[in-house]
């Protein structure tokens, strides 16, 4: 396991459970109690985590907070994988589409590049660079204004690009999702601009992992009972599920693929 999938699997574990031990993570990890805390301590420099005596902690988001793209990009990687591959199935050859700005977004983008004839509308700088490399086989239209600390491009400039445009299909990233608060992020800002996407869309397909559940920003931006369809991951709680059922029109559940058996290295034979 690479160190950056370490940590990852460490921050997952925090964010998990609300606190970790360091005898638990060398246990579960098959590393040494010194890379551990080695491990605890970059996070912690990061502000992904609080460093304790003996483990580590959760930070408790507020509503406020907004984490950049290269944190977020390490979170839940196979829920995401699974979410991207399942929305990708909703994009026909020749489609016009939205992608709003988000990891989650940005992976299902990496999964559409062999689709053709694509036309993409864009707040994503990375969502942008992405599909602008490659054969050329589809048009880009990235949007202008501020950006976020997510690589959004948000904002006056922003919104009047929007104006006038259509698109088949919203591909809508969240900060946060609750029954009563509905689709939330940290950015006022950003918030304005996703509602411009959503008025552009003729359809909206919002993906969000299970961990945006029970999360609320400082700024909603959509009501769940307005979302069309909702591709979540199968760790999505079940009581969860539910509400969700009774509040979106449809519900898809990605289902994410278990890890592999983890290798063991032999011992060398000797003569």
């Amino acid at each position: 396991m690479l160190a950056s999938q370490r940590r990852a699997a460490i921050l997952q574990l925090v964010q998990d459970s609300g606190a970790v031990k360091v005898s638990d993570l060398v246990e579960q990890l098959g590393v040494s109690d010194m890379t551990v805390r080695r491990d605890i301590e970059r996070l912690h420099a990061d502000g992904l985590l609080e460093r304790v005596h003996g483990g580590a902690l959760a930070l408790l988001p507020r509503a406020s907070d907004e984490p950049g793209f290269t944190a977020k990009s390490s979170l839940m990687t196979p829920e995401k994988h699974a979410i991207a591959a399942a929305a990708s199935r909703l994009v026909e050859p020749g489609a016009t589409i939205g992608i709003s700005a988000g990891t989650t977004t940005y992976e299902f983008a990496r999964t559409i590049r062999g689709i053709p004839h694509l036309t993409v509308v864009t707040n994503s700088v990375p969502v942008a660079q992405l599909l602008h490399d490659g054969d050329g086989n589809r048009v880009v239209v990235l949007t202008g204004g501020m950006r976020t600390p997510s690589d959004a491009l948000v904002g006056p400039v922003a919104v009047a690009a929007l104006q006038g445009l259509h698109v088949d299909r919203l591909f809508l990233g969240a900060h946060g999702i609750d029954i009563s608060a509905g689709l939330t992020t940290p950015n006022l800002v950003e918030a304005e601009t996703n509602r411009a996407l959503v008025k552009a869309s003729r359809s909206v397909c919002v993906l969000a992992d299970h961990s945006k559940m029970g999360i609320i920003g400082l700024s909603t931006f959509m009501a769940l009972d307005e979302v069309d369809t909702l591709i979540t991951d199968s760790g999505m709680p079940s009581r969860a599920r539910t509400v969700l059922e009774e509040s979106v029109e449809q519900l898809v559940l990605a289902e994410v693929a278990s890890p592999g058996p983890r290798k063991t290295k032999r011992a060398p034979r000797t003569a």
